[in-house]
């Protein structure tokens, strides 16, 4: 078995380092799907919202290391809030209803580094 905990802090920190520059931005849509009838993220479409958003991403030449990853994530635990996605490094948490909002949130964040305040949830 190979161990591969890092030896001491130093080596910990600098696997973090790595790890976190690989992309500049990392945003996570919740597709969370919920057949209780409770609110889930899939019902208000984030599915579609989400793949729209890697399109978009990859159209401008923003996807890939070093650069921007779109992803889907299970329950975010924010279904009440939804549909929801967050920004990582920046913690920086969405809520969206539409093409033109996930354009807001590529452009003005994914590229621009400005967080849009209108879609921002607390």
């Amino acid at each position: 078995m190979v161990c591969l905990a890092p030896a001491n802090a130093r080596e910990a920190g600098s696997i973090i380092d790595r790890m976190s520059n690989y992309y500049e931005r990392h945003i996570f849509f919740c597709v969370n799907r919920r057949d209780d009838g409770r609110p889930c993220c899939a019902g208000h479409g984030a599915e579609s919202l989400q793949a729209y958003a890697k399109e978009r991403v990859k159209a401008l030449g923003l996807a890939g290391r070093g650069k921007v990853r779109v992803n889907k994530a299970g329950c975010l635990d924010r279904c009440d809030e939804g549909p929801v996605a967050v920004v990582y490094p920046d913690a920086v948490w969405y809520t969206y209803v539409d093409r033109s909002d996930i354009d807001e949130i590529v452009e003005s964040h994914l590229r621009d580094g400005r967080p849009v305040a209108r879609l921002r949830l607390e």
